[in-house]
């Protein structure tokens, strides 16, 4: 039987980028054929519409890898860890738009795809994960490499399910395909016992899908977009705070002209950025502990907030007491249990954002031919001046090493908005944010609500696989880099030339900056010895090229603009690019966590003088 570890899948909020594509399993009918239950793995997957497969095989998974072999529809990559599946299968997702898929044995294999489910999770990203069991009847056993992965991954997957009848294979992977795709997308995992595998089976791939319970809401309530609308409307310090739902859900045209109609500031959130594009005169930038200084005023001083697709993350909201003070809030997210979770909410709207939005345009309209539009000078004159005083920006660095800064900005300058931007986690992944002109959605991939380091290299493997006609940047940093790095040897065998840009502090960044801030300087096991004086160990170039990538090193301002360029000029393999940056280069503006955002510093010991009182 097919053992679903929740009892009904919960509901929610975002979809892919280019929500269009991303549908349900394919469920044309096929006539009945006899094989084994892997045979019946394969075509299932066949039939949800899988072109790609990321994974590594083993004990419990192998009686899959044997039809997968045969197959011409599936392309199986062959990373050297499971994580590194997980995390390609979500870059693969961001760029596809399509479900992304990993596969892995049972016990360590299974347990080495936690971390990339639980990224997914947080983030929001369609993936199914299919995992090999031990025979049905070793199961509870502890039998070797028996892990109970469905318990394991119960608080960090959208549903899973356990499956120990091949009958039921079919009928659970579309099931797991429907469940991951529509409403707020996420991660499904899909268990096997090996036994079942092994068993002949009549293949039926199923016409319906019966889900009690599980029917996700997109089409928002009327009233209460109306409400919004008169909100909206009548504000007189309103501000759009637009979140990865608006990435999700495939909603960027509709919120640009929601955004050119109300006349209101938008802030977009880490994981929102390109959604509405940086260049945009509305646009303030990103929010939250890294935010732009006017990004966070705003919210700090609007009479109206405008949640759209977002959580209120600590990382935005700052101490949850003291944030937006003054604020009505209208909050729309397709997944009602993230509305009213940390915020108290006025106006609450379940919805798809694409529609909630498409929805609130007309009634906007109608609110500003009735009453029209409001008086929003005063308020732009306030968030103008807060732009001229504190325009996002950085220091040249004291020790003659180069400003990590500029090199990022740099790289956006000459790739250009139509590249995909992947970064992972800690300074290198704030200053991607701040320093690159995010212009178009889905084209910024980062591991956003978990902060998983190793993230960017396999993320940008599977976008790279997604869509192989951009270039594909990793913006990485030198502690993050050597998590996953290995999988560079799956980048070059797999002819999939991705550029990776090691921001090499020779630290623990991010790490190291709360040490200067908050420890006396006291840099506690953050030296990485990779890039700094004579030892460097490891040597970046000469590991890119024992993997067969192309190596080369930065160490001086003159040679960047030349490094990004051969770079870029290199499409035959994996390019590794050595920067070697300032250590002591740190992200600025900041609000120190669970400290208010009205305490956010623009430098240090350099604060905003406003009323708080205001």
């Amino acid at each position: 039987m097919a053992q679903g570890s929740h009892p009904a899948p919960p509901t929610g909020e975002r979809r892919t980028s280019q929500a269009a594509t991303v549908t349900p399993a394919d469920l044309r009918p096929a006539p009945p054929q006899e094989m084994t239950g892997a045979e019946a793995i394969v075509r299932s997957l066949e039939h949800a519409g899988v072109d790609t497969v990321f994974g590594i095989p083993g004990g419990a998974i192998l009686p899959t890898y044997d039809p997968l072999m045969d197959s011409t529809k599936l392309r199986h990559v062959l990373v050297r860890h499971e994580q590194g599946a997980g995390h390609a299968a979500e870059g693969y997702a961001y760029t596809s738009g399509k479900v992304g898929v990993c596969m892995a044995t049972s016990g360590p294999g299974a347990t080495n795809l936690v971390t990339a489910i639980a990224d997914a999770n947080m983030d929001s990203v369609p993936m199914v994960a299919i995992t090999g069991q031990v025979a049905a009847s070793l199961i509870g056993t502890d039998g070797f490499q028996e892990a109970d992965i469905v318990g394991i991954t119960m608080p960090v997957t959208k549903h899973n399910f356990l499956v120990t009848d091949p009958d039921e294979i079919p009928r659970t992977i579309a099931q797991a395909f429907h469940i991951a795709a529509t409403g707020r997308p996420g991660p499904v995992l899909v268990d096997i016992a090996k036994s079942a595998m092994q068993a002949r089976t009549t293949f039926a791939w199923p016409t319906d899908l019966d889900l009690p319970g599980y029917h996700p809401v997109t089409k928002p309530h009327a009233k209460q977009v109306r409400e919004a609308a008169r909100l909206l409307a009548t504000a007189r310090r309103p501000v759009l705070y637009v979140g990865g739902g608006a990435v999700r859900s495939g909603a960027a045209a509709e919120l640009r002209r929601l955004v050119d109609e109300s006349g209101a500031p938008a802030v977009t959130t880490l994981m929102a950025r390109g959604v509405l594009p940086d260049t945009h005169p509305q646009n303030l930038g990103m929010p939250g502990m890294h935010g732009t200084v006017p990004a966070v005023a705003a919210l700090q001083k609007a009479d109206l907030i405008v949640a759209l697709g977002t959580r209120f993350d600590d990382r935005v909201t700052g101490k949850l007491s003291s944030f937006a003070p003054h604020a009505t809030v209208v909050h729309a997210d397709i997944d009602p249990a993230e509305i009213g979770k940390n915020r108290r909410v006025d106006v609450p709207i379940v919805g798809d954002l694409r529609e909630v939005i498409a929805d609130l345009l007309p009634e906007l309209a109608r609110e500003h031919a009735q009453h029209g539009k409001p008086d929003l000078e005063h308020w732009w004159k306030q968030i103008e001046d807060w732009r001229e005083t504190f325009p996002l920006g950085y220091s040249e660095t004291e020790d003659g090493l180069l400003a990590p800064q500029h090199v990022i900005s740099r790289i956006g300058e000459l790739a250009g908005p139509e590249a995909v931007y992947v970064a992972g986690v800690g300074q290198h992944q704030m200053w991607a944010s701040q320093f690159i002109s995010h212009q178009r959605p889905g084209a910024w991939i980062n591991s956003g609500g978990l902060g998983t380091m190793g993230f960017a290299v396999p993320a940008a493997l599977g976008a790279k696989v997604g869509d192989p006609d951009r270039m594909v940047w990793a913006i990485d940093g030198d502690g993050c880099f050597q998590m996953t790095n290995q999988e560079l040897a799956t980048a070059t065998i797999n002819e999939i030339p991705i550029k990776v840009a090691v921001i090499n502090n020779s630290s623990l960044g991010m790490v190291r900056q709360w040490q200067t801030l908050f420890y006396e300087s006291r840099y506690s096991n953050t030296d990485l010895h990779t890039g700094h004086g004579t030892v460097r160990i490891p040597d970046f170039v000469t590991l890119a090229e024992a993997y067969g990538a192309a190596g080369i090193r930065v160490e001086s301002k003159a040679e960047v603009d030349d490094a990004i360029k051969r770079a870029m000029e290199i499409d035959d393999r994996p390019v590794v690019v050595d920067f070697t940056v300032s250590r002591d280069a740190m992200v600025w503006p900041m609000v120190a966590a669970g400290v208010s955002n009205d305490e956010i510093q623009y430098a240090r010991g350099i604060s905003p003088a406003w009323d708080r009182e205001e």
